[in-house]
């Protein structure tokens, strides 16, 4: 893309939104003064997660500073909070005539602002394009196929989207392998973390961390009774410390679970701001989870991740990080469980260009200075 750009709006809407536009803030107020004097930028916050605790709390850990836009959408359906962010998103594109909207990841908030954009003529830039799944029962799967085909600049995390992208058409001009802006933000929070806040725990000896959050594996209590009866297996020979997503704390409160997991060897812990969250999983012995970028920032780490999930759009993190794919049956997580177990010592290693400047990369392409 040759013509760059003068005037972005970014937009970020779920707390993994927040990690990945954090470090393209950061990279756009550090430039130098040149560039810097000819170009605005302003981020909208869609409110698609709008608890305290899962946003406000990570744009401060984050050093975002505070939106210059909040739409304020809240929780819906899937149809309900696209069609708001949609009807909101598109009042602030007529305010500020952008010539480009920056999306991140594969959220409602994404696809969403991609198409508003679209339809008005603005250029579009997707940051982690191209990562499939092949799942279409994901909604995250939809939102990425249609934001890509959206997009004017697909800037890639992993090589397997670039494959992925070509596969369905994309322009190759369009196409910018830059790495995981991800990665970006975990070491920079790694350089700056610091100690621990009052409350939380000091934790002495070999720990997993599990993250559950998907309502594939949450809101079916027989699939999350199998999977929680896997980690109670697991907890037996390696604690469990649990920080619990809203979703799932009201899953386990509905099925009377609470005893039985908070049993000493599995430990309830609150929703976690991403600070805690680092210092409590980055000394972890086993990593469980349904997360996407835990995956990616396990692997970063070369912290051993087991993926409660059938199938991963980053399966960079398995053929060369750290990752397993576990499934979501009790049998198959507790046999990836014993392959972690059985070999401890498998390393992977960091993936291409999961350097820590995929966010300085971006904002040059954005600038029409690639390279």
């Amino acid at each position: 893309m040759d013509k760059g750009v003068d005037k972005i709006l970014l937009v970020a809407g779920a707390r993994p939104n927040f990690m990945k536009i954090a470090p393209i803030l950061r990279r756009l107020t550090s430039m130098p003064s040149a560039p810097r004097s000819k170009l605005s930028w302003k981020l909208v916050h869609t409110g698609q997660h709008y608890d305290y605790e899962m946003s406000q709390a990570f744009f401060e850990d984050l050093e975002i500073g505070r939106p210059d836009y909040f739409l304020e959408v809240g929780s819906a359906s899937h149809a309900v909070q696209t069609a708001k962010i949609m009807v909101a998103f598109e009042e602030v594109c007529l305010k500020e005539s952008p010539d480009a909207v920056v999306v991140v990841g594969d959220v409602n908030s994404t696809v969403a602002c991609a198409l508003v954009a679209k339809k008005m003529g603005i250029r579009v830039a997707h940051v982690e394009a191209g990562l499939r799944s092949r799942d279409l029962t994901m909604p995250e799967e939809i939102n990425r196929m249609v934001t890509d085909t959206l997009s004017d600049w697909l800037f890639v995390t992993e090589r397997s989207g670039i494959q992925n992208l070509k596969a369905e058409g994309r322009p190759e001009a369009a196409m910018h392998f830059v790495g995981n802006v991800m990665i970006d933000n975990l070491y920079y929070q790694l350089a700056h973390l610091g100690a621990g806040g009052a409350g939380e725990e000091k934790l002495s000896g070999p720990y997993a961390v599990l993250t559950l959050h998907r309502p594939s594996n949450v809101d079916a209590e027989e699939k999350f009774r199998e999977i929680m009866g896997a980690i109670l297996k697991i907890a037996a020979r390696l604690p469990v410390y649990f920080p619990v997503h809203p979703r799932t704390r009201q899953q386990i409160e509905a099925i009377g679970f609470e005893r039985r997991l908070d049993s000493g060897r599995v430990h309830l812990l609150p929703a976690l701001p991403y600070k805690p969250f680092l210092r409590l999983f980055k000394d972890a012995e086993l990593v469980l989870t349904d997360s996407g970028g835990l995956q990616e920032e396990t692997t970063a780490l070369g912290i051993p991740c087991l993926t409660l999930r059938e199938n991963t759009e980053r399966p960079v993190t398995i053929e060369e990080g750290t990752n397993r794919l576990a499934g979501t049956g009790r049998e198959g997580i507790l046999s990836a469980f014993e392959e972690f177990i059985s070999d401890k010592s498998k390393k992977g290693r960091i993936p291409e260009l999961w350097d820590g400047k995929a966010a300085e990369r971006i904002v040059s392409i954005l600038l029409g200075k690639p390279g």
